[in-house]
């Protein structure tokens, strides 16, 4: 027999022994067989447990669990208590499905489903803890098929849709991590590559953590995988790192705008000499969503071309992403149509105000708040710009769809939650009150002055210059318009709103703003 089914069946033999021993003796019985107690024993204890588990064996399963917890000694505090274990059956079920369904989301989506409440950062420590030992301790080939089932269970975490996405994210990312510690460049090229590439992404969807940093390991991820994927060698490979690190440099906060915009254009146009609608229509629909983002980011150029550019990548992505197949999809392009077509330079403002709010009302028919919030608050705000800007139909009526827009958005927008749309909602909240004719002017005025107010608690010189100067001009013409209580105050108030608003807008930095100040 070789020497590794030998090993095999030893761990069998003791397994068995310590199942069918008397309470009490099991340290006795681990004790007299010293020598074989390593990882991998343990592994093949926890694999029994998960069977025993799942055949409705709870005490004997428990019994296993107990005695791997003390052969492995690394687990925190948290390994110790009975939830611990919980959290360590689920993981052991969950890589052991993943494995033998050869990555099927169909399989294993169940089983993640049926634990949500086990998908948060106390797994994040228990597969870090597991990885520990269970892939340092055994040998190189086993250590390297654990690897790939830590690889794949990470891909299908990721994308799944239930849960708390931030912890799905959190796993995901610490499973890369793990495997990156298996497979090295040097030793295995394309895994490597392949773990960047999927970090990357995770990276740049990160929510905790800083997001700065969090688009600057994306990128140096998307970098890293593309020094192994050449379009020459891994044409479809290279194509997704492109697409990947491009949607990472329009997000960029560090650096140049404009020179991250023109990168990640490069970048998508890379990935779209790839990904063409015939052979690649899902992928070639995502990159073109993403080309028409960084279009209408763009600083440089023509600021009329880039929005139409902007339109026509939109409206190519939505040949594909129809929202009888793609609903999701279809919607969050609608969003973005609709935001470039109420900023349209070209052809009729009022017609393009009139495509960017059916665009909008077209992504709530998907984007409910039930089922998407953030996507429904989003959305709800530029539905209420686009009515405030509206020129056809009634004025009086256009304001009053646009308040309600913005209060709806407030529904999930909180200070807390959301600081910086808060502030954007309040400040448009308030633009909206300034110009309402229905009401009391009076009243009108006080509510878009405390707005305003609202938004300057987030809106801080320092952090949002350009923000902070825009509000406090909105707060100056506020005053201005304000019913006297105090009128040598309100003169005052509106002066001191204005300069500190200049401090900010230069003839030389801001001429398009300073113009439309009204001074």
């Amino acid at each position: 027999m070789p020497m590794n089914e030998q090993r095999q069946q030893v761990y069998f033999e003791l397994i068995q022994s310590l199942l069918n021993c008397p309470s009490g003796e099991e340290l006795e019985i681990l004790e007299a067989n010293r020598e074989i107690l390593d990882a991998d024993l343990t592994q093949k204890m926890l694999e029994k447990a998960s069977n025993l588990l799942k055949q409705g064996e709870q005490n004997q399963a428990n019994r296993l669990m107990n005695m791997a917890g003390r052969l492995l000694g690394v687990y925190s505090n948290l390994s110790s208590t009975a939830k611990g274990q919980e959290y360590l059956y689920f993981l052991m079920q969950a890589l052991e499905l993943t494995a033998d369904s050869r990555c099927d989301a169909q399989v294993v989506y169940p089983l993640l489903a049926a634990n949500t409440d086990k998908l948060n950062l106390n797994l994040v420590k228990e597969l870090r803890h597991w990885a520990s030992k269970a892939l340092t301790q055994v040998e190189a080939e086993i250590a390297q098929s654990r690897a790939v089932d830590v690889f794949n269970f990470s891909t299908l975490i990721e994308q799944f849709s239930l849960g708390n996405k931030a912890s799905n994210i959190e796993i995901a990312i610490t499973g890369y991590e793990i495997v990156l510690t298996v497979f090295t460049r040097e030793a295995f090229p394309v895994e490597w590559a392949a773990t960047q590439n999927n970090l990357g992404y995770a990276y740049y969807q990160r929510i905790l953590g800083d997001k700065a940093n969090n688009i600057e390991v994306s990128i140096a991820a998307s970098q890293a995988a593309l020094r192994v994927y050449t379009r020459e060698a891994f044409p479809v490979e290279w194509a997704s790192a492109q697409n990947t690190l491009g949607t990472a440099y329009y997000q960029r906060i560090l650096g140049d705008k404009a020179s991250n915009i023109e990168v990640s254009i490069a970048a998508f146009q890379a990935a779209l000499s790839v990904y063409t609608c015939e052979v690649f229509p899902v992928d070639w629909a995502s990159t073109q969503h993403n080309l028409g983002i960084a279009y209408y980011q763009r600083v440089l150029g023509d600021k009329a071309n880039n929005i139409a550019v902007s339109i026509a990548a939109f409206q190519a992505a939505l040949s594909v992403y129809t929202r009888e197949a793609f609903p999701v999809e279809w919607a969050s392009i609608q969003n973005n149509l609709g935001i470039a077509y109420s900023d349209r330079i070209l052809k009729d403002k009022a017609n393009n105000i009139e495509v960017a709010i059916a665009a909008f009302q077209a992504a709530l028919s998907v984007y409910t708040r039930e089922a998407f919030s953030v996507d429904w608050a989003s959305t709800q705000s530029n539905l209420g710009l686009a009515y405030s800007q509206r020129m056809l139909g009634d004025k009086a009526n256009n304001i009053e769809v646009s308040i309600a827009a913005f209060q709806a958005a407030l529904n999930v927008y909180t200070r807390e939650a959301f600081p910086v749309d808060w502030a954007s909602t309040q400040n448009n909240l308030g633009l909206a009150y300034s110009q309402r004719i229905l009401g009391d002017k009076a009243n009108n005025i006080e509510v878009a002055i405390a707005a305003f107010q609202a938004a300057l608690n987030v809106y801080t010189r320092e952090a949002f210059p350009v923000d902070w100067a825009s509000t406090q001009n909105n707060l100056r013409l506020a005053y201005s318009k304000r019913i006297p209580k105090d009128k040598a105050n309100n003169i005052e108030v509106s002066i001191a709103a204005f300069q500190a608003a200049l401090s900010v807008y230069t003839r030389a930095a801001f001429p398009v703003e300073l113009a439309d100040s009204d001074y």
